[in-house]
């Protein structure tokens, strides 16, 4: 098999809330004729962002090509899972173009690594490694919406000589793309555009292409096709974990909460950002059902910034229940955040 043959992959990569499941469902709802395919590495118990694409109706990625992993970081477990979802994958006619959607905890280096295996590297090519982040966060000097109590107990910690876990992971995912997206740019004023221009600018020890997008809307043009074929020359690409022979993530821990029938968005989305200002979370993320409604409502919180919307109607078989993924910092308050959700568990 020639390389032209090989489906090409881009891998989506980028830190917990960065606006990665938005920008790969707009790619699929403009799919310029494109059939695509979808592999979502989830970290957690639910699989949300595979919900989120899933069932939206999508003539180029129909449910069946999104192969969704929550195993564990698709970086520690790409033996394990990554080959046997791409079989599943070009076991379907014709695809044209496979998205990988990472975790936000996930190092891009080991995946594209991987694309060097003998089951692997006759069959598809990286196009290239796109990095979402978070440009609110960014402008204000985080790479998440709340790091202070990260910092704070990086301060009292005499004895780390590095940078805290969530820097490397976003300082590595940087260094491996091909080209960044600078998230929620709606949200920054030119001031704010540039300090998290000058952030990424940090991380990034080649020329590489920084996009503004706001909902995730960019141009399938400027996404796919790049061609890099980021596998040959990865090798190059220096990050914090290069002398590490494995890596975990023990840094990060998640939690699901049930989410009973609910009456008021708001006062959901009022619970959600209380519990996403506990220290040392990093992302709540989920579903609800609201009594009257058709549709599923869909919940995303970082930090203070909490959004929700319909996103698609339930499923005449479907069951109506509601749940919501806690991500934080091992450790985190998990009393804190339970107490903040308590009511949405409680039977309408």
């Amino acid at each position: 098999m020639t390389r032209l043959a090989r489906v090409p992959c881009t891998i989506v990569t980028g830190f917990l809330g960065a606006g990665k499941t938005t920008l790969i469902r707009h790619l699929l709802e403009n799919a310029g004729g494109r059939k695509l395919a979808v592999i979502v590495n989830e970290f957690g118990d639910v699989g949300i962002d595979g919900e989120i694409l899933k069932g939206c109706g999508i003539e180029s990625c129909p449910e069946e090509n999104i192969v969704e992993l929550s195993n564990g970081c698709l970086c520690c477990t790409v033996a394990d899972d990554f080959v046997p979802a791409l079989d599943t994958i070009l076991s379907r006619p014709g695809i044209d173009h496979i998205l990988i959607e990472t975790s936000g905890l996930a190092l891009p280096k080991p995946l594209v690594q991987a694309f060097h295996w003998p089951a692997i590297k006759s069959r598809v090519t990286v196009d290239g490694v796109v990095a979402v982040v978070d440009g609110p966060a960014l402008a204000q000097g985080r790479v998440a919406d709340d790091m202070e109590a990260l910092a704070a107990q990086r301060a009292e910690d005499e004895t780390l000589d590095h940078d805290d876990p969530v820097e490397e992971v976003f300082e590595d995912q940087i260094a491996c793309a091909d080209l960044v997206i600078l998230a929620k740019s709606d949200l920054l004023d030119e001031a704010g555009a540039e300090i998290a221009a000058a952030r990424i600018a940090q991380a990034l020890p080649r020329a590489v292409s920084v996009v503004r997008a706001a909902g995730g809307k960019v141009d399938p043009a400027v996404l796919l096709g790049l061609g890099v074929g980021t596998e040959d020359e990865i090798e190059n690409r220096k990050t914090h974990h290069d002398d590490e022979l494995d890596h975990d993530h023990d840094d990060f821990d998640s939690i699901v909460i049930p989410v009973a029938e609910i009456t008021d968005p708001a006062a959901l989305a009022a619970r959600v950002e209380q519990a996403a200002a506990q220290s040392g979370v990093l992302r709540v993320k989920g579903f609800a059902s609201v009594a009257g409604k058709p549709m599923r409502l869909l919940v995303q919180g970082v930090g203070t910034r909490v959004s929700h919307q319909y996103d698609r109607p339930w499923g005449t078989d479907e069951a109506r229940r509601g749940a919501l993924v806690v991500i934080g910092l091992k450790g985190f308050d998990r009393t804190a955040v339970e107490q903040a959700l308590a009511p949405l568990s409680a039977a309408a």
